[in-house]
């Protein structure tokens, strides 16, 4: 018989059960323990995956084969294979917002990295590569730990910000295609694995799937949606600006996804576009991963759209298009149908069915229990690590821009800084640092919390409720600052005000904030020091000229570790470096409609053009500005080369086009553009007085914009750690094919010979291209 203590330590059990989540084995096929599983083909692991994939397709019958075509695929269990669900999110950590994972278990949590848009202001491959690395280590071992029912991601975003009041743009590396194209390609060779010795066959720890494909950048606008938008995009823009990243995404990255979009470009909806798909994906670029639509967009090809005329059309057309599997139902209802009424075919569902089980295969899931293979024994523990965690520091730290500093009020001093007064409602609410698309983070510290930490005299005082500031506690505020040595202020945006789904109005900061900012910084004893945290642009043009606001950092969203980021950087112990990814543009561009999709000026008409290559208005801020503790200084190296001789090692009088000075970079071809190549080396110097982590950018400019041209083109970027005095010599292979060309207004890439200008920071260098 129990003791009543025993009793009571059974009821508690009993009661507690429900919310006890035990470690379960992950979902997997071909048991070898299992005599009516290990005899199929597509089980032995010795095979190539396209002969296994063949035989796992003979098996199934055409309803199995139809219900496999949504994000939701239900089991087979006559054949051993478990349901599993494509929908997972990894923006900037591993989240929940999708359907595979779940935070119910032993792992509650994940580290959560700044969005990417702050991640981006590094301009640090390293760190992007590495971030990639710990979200598909973080994501294997959830899914190891039973708590995922996929390992399909469906990250990144690499559509360009290209209007600055896009909700969304926050989730994106920038506005520029070259810092896209990078990023995506080495988030993506993180995340996976790097493995690509395979081929189609190559193992992966996760699946990256790069989205939304393509000419993707508005939300819901003047009451235009995203769900019947039709982008109206010149071939010159597509292959310059919107196709990039993908392209690098799939050729660099190899990426295993991609996600087509909701919108039409140019009349055709992006999921049903052969040309889109197979042509230009597959085809042009050789991609051999699985293509999804994004939530439910094959309906509103009929619903929203009335592209298709019936739910049968969108059904076949998506699936002939290239498409893959549909995130949503609508596939899985119509399909059945679709195929009666002769609009789609068994073999165009057998093609499909081909590439969503090789990502499966090459995720290890048919190989039995993937607890014996080298990315099933990613364990529990993996997941927020110090490491990973001193990541997410690093990389908030290194993202941070300072954009003002005019009577040096930074960095702070702690012998100096007796009380504190901090204001804002972003300083203390750990939940305004993470943006989109995030998980549970790892811990908790917000601004306040990490400032009191610093300094013991530390009073605070919202000022407004929430960053939308309808209404504000000015006297209140006025107060504070009065009695206190130094005032830091936590202004900008939040979810209420950009995010998916909702694109902004205004560029200004929302409802009293500049009123609040002003009148606490007039009463303040020195010049207050202003932290704005927001993924897009805001016109604060008030308080870049306001004098008695002496400083100014721009934070993002800085993730789990932004409030401590945030303090090292105003105490000096970390010395600011990052750079603005995207153009801070004026309240007046708001004037421009969010739906032109032209990047380039239109003097006729007034039209001002977009991003820093093309805007010809004057920003805010300008893409690639941003202030350090320190003082760089840049010289072009005499080892750069300044002459390109076209035919010095190659004959390329075939490739020059008729009547011009250009050269047809396609016909040309990679072995005659690899013969071309030079080295360009630039000096960087510290001039002190503190170490620093400096991101050297290296722009191309043509002597005039004729053709549409930009004024200036990213080319390069390296970020060097430099102690003060020390100076540093960085080099930059240049490839005129793909570095000195320019697109024409056909799509096609052209080098033109004559003058090029190489610039870094104020420095200019020639390069001539001659025949």
């Amino acid at each position: 018989m129990r003791s009543p203590k025993d009793v009571h330590v059974l009821l508690l059990y009993v009661l507690l059960l429900p919310l006890m989540v035990v470690s379960l084995d992950p979902p997997f096929s071909c048991d070898p323990s299992s005599p009516s599983t290990s005899s199929f083909t597509f089980c032995k692991t010795t095979l190539a995956v396209d002969k296994r994939v063949v035989d796992l397709i003979s098996h199934l019958t055409l309803e199995e084969k139809i219900a496999q075509l949504g994000d939701i695929a239900p089991s087979i269990p006559r054949l051993g294979i478990p349901a599993y669900k494509w929908w997972s999110e990894s923006l900037h950590g591993v989240s929940d917002s999708g359907r595979g994972i779940h935070f119910n278990g032993t792992i509650p949590s994940a580290t959560s990295f700044p969005q990417v848009i702050l991640t981006a202001a590094s301009f640090n491959p390293r760190i992007w590569y590495q971030i990639g690395q710990a979200i598909g280590i973080e994501g294997r071992a959830i899914y190891n730990n039973g708590q995922a029912e996929g390992l399909t991601f469906w990250s990144p975003n690499i559509n360009i910000f290209r209007d600055p009041r896009w909700g969304r743009g926050q989730e994106t590396p920038g506005e520029d295609p070259m810092t896209t194209s990078k990023y995506a390609a080495l988030y993506v060779r993180g995340l996976q694995g790097d493995s690509f010795e395979g081929g189609s066959s190559a193992e992966l720890k996760a699946s990256a799937c790069c989205k939304h494909f393509t000419a993707y950048d508005m939300d819901n606008w003047d009451g235009i949606t995203r769900y019947k938008f039709n982008a109206i995009v010149s071939a010159q823009d597509l292959e310059d600006t919107y196709q990039p990243p993908f392209k690098s995404c799939v050729e660099e990255g190899r990426a295993s996804g991609i996600m087509c979009s909701y919108n039409r470009v140019n009349g055709v909806p992006t999921c049903a576009d052969d040309n889109l798909l197979s042509k230009t994906a597959r085809g042009s670029w050789g991609f051999y991963g699985y293509i999804t639509s994004d939530c439910d967009a094959v309906s509103i090809i009929h619903d929203a759209q009335g592209y298709a005329k019936t739910a049968e059309d969108a059904v076949g057309d998506v699936l002939k298009a290239g498409m893959d599997v549909n995130c949503g139902g609508y596939v899985q209802k119509y399909a059945m149908s679709a195929v009666q009424q002769g609009k789609l075919s068994e073999g165009d569902i057998n093609r499909a069915l081909h590439n969503l089980f090789s990502i499966r295969m090459r995720l290890g899931l048919f190989n039995g229990n993937p607890k014996y293979e080298a990315y099933g024994k990613i364990a529990p523990s993996q997941v927020c690590t110090q490491k990973h965690q001193n990541l997410a520091l690093e990389a908030a730290k290194d993202g941070i821009v300072l954009l003002k500093n005019s009577v040096d009020i930074l960095p702070l001093s702690r012998s100096k800084v007796k009380s504190l007064g901090v204001i804002g409602p972003n300083a203390n609410n750990a939940t305004k640092l993470l943006g989109n698309y995030a998980g549970p983070p790892c811990k908790h510290i917000t601004p306040l919390e990490a400032l009191q930490s610093y300094v013991k005299d530390t009073r605070y005082l919202a000022g407004c409720a929430t960053a939308a500031c309808n209404s504000s506690s000015i006297s209140e505020a006025v107060q504070l600052a009065t009695s206190v040595d130094f005032v830091v202020m936590f202004m900008g945006l939040d979810l209420e005000q950009e995010r998916e789904e909702l694109d902004r109005v205004d560029l200004v900061l929302p409802g009293m904030q500049q009123s609040l900012i002003t009148s606490v910084a007039r009463a303040a004893k020195r010049p207050v020091i202003l932290v704005l945290l927001c993924g897009g642009p805001v016109d604060i043009t008030f308080a870049k000229y306001e004098k008695k606001i002496g400083g100014i950092l721009w934070a993002g969203y800085p993730g789990e570790a932004g409030g401590l980021a945030i303090a090292q950087v105003l105490f000096g112990e970390h010395n600011p470096g990052g750079k603005l990814p995207v153009t801070w543009y004026p309240q007046s561009f708001t004037s421009v409609a969010m739906t032109d999709m032209r990047m380039r000026a239109d003097p006729a008409s007034g039209y001002p053009g977009r991003t820093y290559r093309f805007y010809t208005g004057k920003p805010v801020f300008e893409f690639g500005y941003g202030l350090s503790y320190s003082n760089y200084s840049y010289e072009f190296s005499a080892e750069s080369e300044n002459t390109i001789y076209m035919n010095k090692s190659v004959s390329l009088d075939a490739f020059k086009m008729s009547e011009s000075f250009s050269y047809d970079i396609k016909k040309m071809g990679s072995e005659a553009c690899k013969k071309l190549k030079f080295l360009t080396v630039v000096g960087v110097k510290n001039h002190g007085p503190m170490d620093g982590k400096h991101p050297v950018l290296l722009f191309l400019r043509w002597p005039d914009v004729l053709h549409g041209r930009p004024m200036k083109q990213l080319i390069g970027f390296q970020s060097v750690h430099l102690k003060a005095g020390e100076k540093a010599d960085v080099k930059f292979v240049v490839s005129p094919c793909k570095h000195l060309s320019r697109t024409n207004v056909d799509g096609m890439k052209v080098l033109d010979q004559g003058s090029h200008f190489l610039m870094t920071g104020k420095k200019e260098y020639q390069i001539s291209v001659m025949a």
